[in-house]
């Protein structure tokens, strides 16, 4: 079985969290399988990260913060993010079709991890 020795972690609320030697098992509940499952892929952060930094997006507005990605990716991508409660979809029930995304407080809890993977990035290319 798979094992990590742990010291003590820096977190981004500037608080100290004490860690033990501990076995941490890999199975289905182990806490990166959970976050990856939710927010592992190519877009999923890159959304989050543009609904954090905006109250809300329209689909249009969303392809324009991200042109690589498709259409229907970022479609795919939404209604994913949607079902796991990380973001809103707002439907205006308007014609022509009006519909809006926004961050849910637990999509907000992605925030100090979007800041600790632009730190390691930035240390990683110097």
């Amino acid at each position: 079985m798979a094992w990590i020795k742990h010291t003590i972690l820096a977190v981004p609320t500037f608080r100290y969290v004490y860690m033990t030697e501990e076995k941490i098992y890999v199975t289905p509940r182990c806490p990166i399988r959970t976050t990856l499952g939710l927010v592992g892929g190519k877009w999923k952060l890159i959304v989050l990260q543009q609904l954090l930094r905006n109250e809300e997006l329209r689909l249009s507005q969303l392809k324009r913060l991200i042109p690589d990605i498709s259409e229907k990716m970022l479609i795919q991508e939404l209604k994913t993010l949607v079902m796991n409660n990380l973001i809103n979809r707002k439907d205006y029930g308007e014609v022509p079709p009006r519909v809006g995304y926004s961050i849910t407080e637990k999509g907000r809890n992605i925030e100090p991890l979007l800041k600790e993977m632009i730190v390691f990035a930035e240390k990683y290319e110097h």
